[in-house]
C-alpha cells in the first residue's frame, strides 16, 4: 500500500468511526440484577418493577436485566459473583450476610425483635439499617434497601400455645445460629434442612413443624402435611437489594440519582405486595381447611416472647451488643420490663 492508499484508508476509518460514535453513545448501560427465587413472588415482581423504573427514570440509559430462579447464579455463588463484577445486583436474604462475615445482620434473625412492621421499619429506614449496610463496604458491596418479606408463624402437628408445647419437638430452620438458640430456648430440637426438602420432611414425619411466613407455608403447600399453625409473628424475613461498590461509584451522578429513586418506589411496592401476599396466602390456608389456625391470645403469645428473648442476651458476643441495643433504642424494647 502506497502512501496516497494508506491515507485514504486512514481517512476511511476516521469517517466510519465518527458515524459509529452517535450509536455508540446510545447504547444502554447493562445491569445485571441476579436472584434466585421465581419471578411470581414479592422479590421477583418488585425486581421486574425496578427494571421497568429505572428504564423509564434514566429515558433508555440503563437497561436492567433481571434473571430470576437462578438462573445466572446459584445461592452459594451469586455473593462472589457480585464481588468480583461478574453481576451488579443482587437481593440476597438477610441471613447470607452472616456467613459474609458480617454477623451484625443476624439481629434479623433475633425472635420477637420487632413486634410489627412499624418498628421493623424504623430500623431498616433509620440509622441502624444505614449502619448495618456500612459494615459491607469493606466486602465490595454496597447497600441499596430492604425488601420485606413477612413475619413468621410457627406450625405444626400438635397446637403450639405455650413453651412447653414445644418441647421435643423436631423444628425445621434455615441454617442459623440464633434461629438454633430460638428453638432451644422453648425446649425444641432444631433441624436444619435445606428448604427445597421442607414439604416432604413434614410429610414423612422426619420433622415435626417448621417456621414461615405465610406466602412460604401456602405456596410450598406446608399447611396440607401440618395439623396446626400458630400465630406467632415471633421472627422476620427479608433481603436485602446490594450492589458492586465499584460498579455503583463509578456510575454518572445522574445515572446514581434516577436509579435510587426508582430503588425507592420499587422498596415502597415490593413491600406492599409482601403484606398483600401474606395476607392473601393466610386467608387462602384458612379457606382449605386442611390446617387449623390458631391466634394466641396476649398472655400466650407474652409467655412464648418471655422464653425466647433470652437469646437476644445469648447472641451478644456473636451480633454484637451495640447492633442489639441499637435496635432497642428505635424500637423502645425493653427485655428487663417482659
Amino acid at each position: 500500500m502506497n502512501k496516497r492508499q494508506f491515507a485514504t484508508a486512514v481517512a476511511a476509518a476516521l469517517v466510519l468511526s465518527a458515524m459509529a460514535a452517535p450509536a455508540a453513545a446510545q447504547q444502554p448501560l447493562v445491569i445485571k440484577f441476579s436472584h434466585v427465587v421465581a419471578q411470581d413472588t414479592p422479590k421477583g415482581k418488585a425486581s421486574e418493577f425496578f427494571a421497568k423504573r429505572a428504564g423509564e427514570l434514566t429515558k433508555g440509559r440503563v437497561k436492567v436485566e433481571v434473571y430470576a430462579n437462578s438462573t445466572l447464579y446459584k445461592d452459594k455463588e451469586e455473593m462472589e459473583a457480585l464481588q468480583i463484577g461478574a453481576v451488579q445486583m443482587l437481593a440476597p436474604s438477610l441471613a447470607k450476610f452472616g456467613p459474609l462475615g458480617v454477623r451484625e445482620f443476624e439481629v434479623f434473625d433475633l425472635p420477637f425483635i420487632f413486634d410489627n412492621t412499624e418498628e421493623l421499619h424504623k430500623v431498616t429506614t433509620g440509622a441502624v439499617g444505614k449502619m448495618l449496610f456500612s459494615k459491607l463496604e469493606t466486602k465490595g458491596i454496597t447497600g441499596l434497601a430492604y425488601w420485606d418479606n413477612g413475619f413468621k408463624s410457627f406450625s405444626a402437628n400438635k397446637p403450639l400455645k405455650t413453651p412447653d408445647d414445644f418441647k421435643g419437638q423436631k423444628m425445621r430452620i434455615q441454617s442459623s445460629k440464633v434461629l438454633e438458640a430460638q428453638m432451644r430456648a422453648v425446649g425444641a430440637l432444631p433441624q436444619v434442612m435445606a428448604f427445597s426438602e421442607v414439604y416432604q420432611a413434614l410429610q414423612t414425619g422426619v420433622v415435626d413443624g417448621t417456621e414461615n411466613p405465610h406466602s412460604n407455608l401456602y405456596t410450598q403447600k406446608m399447611h396440607e402435611v401440618q395439623k396446626h399453625v400458630t400465630l406467632t409473628e415471633h421472627g422476620y424475613l427479608g433481603y436485602a437489594v446490594i450492589t458492586n461498590k465499584k460498579f455503583w461509584d463509578g456510575l454518572p451522578a445522574d445515572i446514581r440519582g434516577a436509579l435510587e429513586q426508582a430503588m425507592k418506589e420499587s422498596t415502597v411496592y415490593a413491600n406492599k405486595i409482601a403484606r398483600e401476599e401474606n395476607d392473601a396466602a393466610l386467608a387462602a390456608v384458612k379457606a382449605s381447611g386442611k390446617t387449623q389456625v390458631y391466634t394466641p391470645t396476649s398472655a400466650e403469645r407474652l409467655a412464648i416472647k418471655k422464653a425466647m428473648v433470652k437469646v437476644h442476651k445469648e447472641m451478644e458476643s456473636r451480633i454484637g451488643k451495640e447492633t442489639i441495643e441499637a435496635v432497642y433504642k428505635e424500637t423502645a424494647f425493653d427485655p428487663t420490663k417482659l
